[in-house]
């Protein structure tokens, strides 16, 4: 696989990105939608922020009050049973469920005029609000039809993920349209056509009894309203797809069908990016699929960081012949790598 990844490293930092308070320490900034508007890249990050610790054993804790209003600090003792601590990400009960994130998320805009150098915005473009997005709003995916720009994101709360949506046309104002999809669901993103007629979606949910986190696709007259939701492909066990998979960037339409790229992990949660081929009038049938990743966790940044050998994209351009990959790496910073169409079609 010809990837090439930028020379120099990750192109957003943590160092890159200021607290959205003085209090807050800035561990993450990945995960972007990406978008072009005037001229201009745009990356949609999530911004992942906690509370500067004290030294006391105490363990701060974002998220906003029950009435999803305002922000606060649940103070915990490293030293209770009650809870395990392990995971970097998440604060499980001894019982295993999340009882909470140790990092709250927000969206926050980076702009490049020549795609590779970002300046990043002092305050967040959208901040958590309301009770489904009491524990952070996540993994952007942005689609553009018709001069408008639709912003699907994940909003996290003590009730689980759901799909959230908002709308901008300049990436100044913004407009939510409140929950899409109810918990658990997530990896959400919108066709950039109609097709038929009807608005398409691809969505995953995480079934709690029966069933795999595995992709499914929806249809809407609106946007707002989703129907005949239909299980699309799943995992395939014992390969780098056998463990979890979700959409990664907005379908691209090629002459070959829609071409999805999509994040699968393996058993060990390593992330890698493949693709599939869906039937351009029916794209709830799947044409082609990855055999190998088209992009996997092998860079330093990659592999090390707040939660290794990750990559993840939730947005990407197509330059010629080339995808230009934006992704997030290991769940700390945003990255860019291209990779020719040829081999991805060589990937099936």
């Amino acid at each position: 696989m010809s990837v090439i990844r930028m020379a120099g490293g990750p192109i957003v930092t943590v160092g890159h990105v200021k607290p959205s308070r003085p209090d807050f320490q800035v561990v993450g900034a990945f995960n972007a939608g990406v978008a072009e508007l005037g001229g201009e890249v745009i990356l949609l990050l999530r911004v992942a922020e906690m509370p500067l610790q004290p030294e006391s054993g105490a363990v701060l804790v974002p998220m906003l009050d029950e009435q999803g209003k305002q922000l606060t600090l649940v103070r915990l003792s490293a030293d209770d049973p009650n809870y395990d601590f392990a995971d970097s990400r998440v604060i499980k009960g001894r019982d295993g469920s999340y009882a909470y994130l140790t990092s709250m998320s927000h969206l926050r805009i980076a702009r490049s005029q020549d795609g590779e150098h970002f300046v990043v915005d002092e305050a967040p473009a959208l901040f958590p609000t309301g009770e489904d997005e009491a524990w952070g709003i996540e993994d952007p995916r942005i689609t553009q039809m018709e001069g408008t720009y639709y912003i699907t994101y994940s909003a996290v709360s003590s009730r689980g993920v759901g799909v959230g949506l908002a709308t901008t046309r300049d990436f100044v104002s913004f407009e939510r349209k409140g929950l899409i999809l109810p918990p658990e669901n997530k990896d959400a993103m919108f066709f950039p056509e109609r097709i038929g007629g009807k608005y398409y979606m691809l969505h995953r949910p995480v079934p709690r009894s029966i069933g795999a986190p595995e992709m499914w696709i929806a249809e809407s007259p609106d946007l707002l309203h989703w129907g005949r939701h239909r299980y699309l492909m799943g995992l395939r066990p014992g390969h780098w797809d056998g463990g979890r998979i979700g959409g990664g960037a907005v379908p691209i339409r090629t002459d070959r069908g829609w071409l999805v790229l999509y994040h699968g992990a393996d058993s060990d949660s390593r992330y890698c990016m493949g693709a599939a081929l869906l039937d351009l009038e029916d794209p709830g049938r799947v044409l082609a699929r990855s055999r190998v990743p088209i992009l996997a966790p092998e860079a330093d940044y990659e592999v090390n960081g707040f939660f290794g050998k990750v990559v993840f994209s939730c947005g990407v351009i197509l330059a010629g012949d080339t995808v230009r990959m934006y992704y997030g790496a290991a769940d700390e910073v945003m990255a860019r790598a291209d990779i020719p169409l040829a081999d991805i079609w060589a990937s099936f």
